[in-house]
């Protein structure tokens, strides 16, 4: 009954993202600034999966578990170079001086301290069309290889979302990563 809930979490979620870029349109894009402001756009991280946090500063710590089990489950499984995590900083309501500048330091001694690049969103490009993200709450999204949207969650996660989550992210790298990682062997080394 647990697998076959998953399947159908998963086919919805798939099917759903297929919905929400059309191929005539093809993938989403962003223009977005890194911390030290050069324009960046998200298709930088096309040719593999890629795993998109998009939060404002009251929403960081929203899906803090998701997070540690996300490295948690790709390093268990020497799976961290299978998809980029690229995290988006929603600073609208810091685009003016002098707190832009305060922003950007802040975001940059983040980035240094998880090793992930973290994008500024000024302007509010994420939350609309196409991307059409919640401003203030965790988002969560999942883009394939060519940068189509396959998941998409706003808010914080409850455990039966994390595991839609892992399956479709399981779908993306092609390793199953709901189940248990298989024991190492005695002597092996981590």
């Amino acid at each position: 009954m647990k697998m076959w809930i998953t399947s159908t979490l998963t086919a919805a979620l798939l099917t759903q993202g297929a919905l929400a870029s059309s191929p005539a349109d093809g993938p989403p894009d962003a223009t977005l600034r890194s911390s030290s402001g050069d324009e960046v756009r998200l298709s930088k991280w096309r040719g593999k999966p890629v795993i998109l946090f998009y939060e404002d500063k009251d929403s960081t710590t929203l899906n803090a578990g998701l997070k540690e089990e996300l490295f948690a489950r790709g390093k268990e499984r020497n799976l961290l170079g299978s998809a980029w995590v690229v995290a988006v900083a929603n600073l609208r309501k810091f685009d003016f001086f002098p707190a832009r500048q305060i922003a950007l330091s802040y975001v940059r001694d983040e980035e240094k301290k998880v090793g992930v690049p973290i994008l500024v969103d000024l302007d509010g490009t994420m939350g609309s069309a196409p991307w059409g993200l919640p401003m203030k709450t965790s988002n969560v999204l999942l883009l394939d290889a060519q940068g189509a949207v396959v998941y998409r969650y706003s808010g914080k996660m409850k455990p039966e979302e994390q595991v839609a989550f892992f399956s479709a992210l399981s779908t993306l790298v092609g390793v199953d990563l709901n189940t248990p990682a298989a024991p190492k062997a005695p002597g092996a080394t981590p």
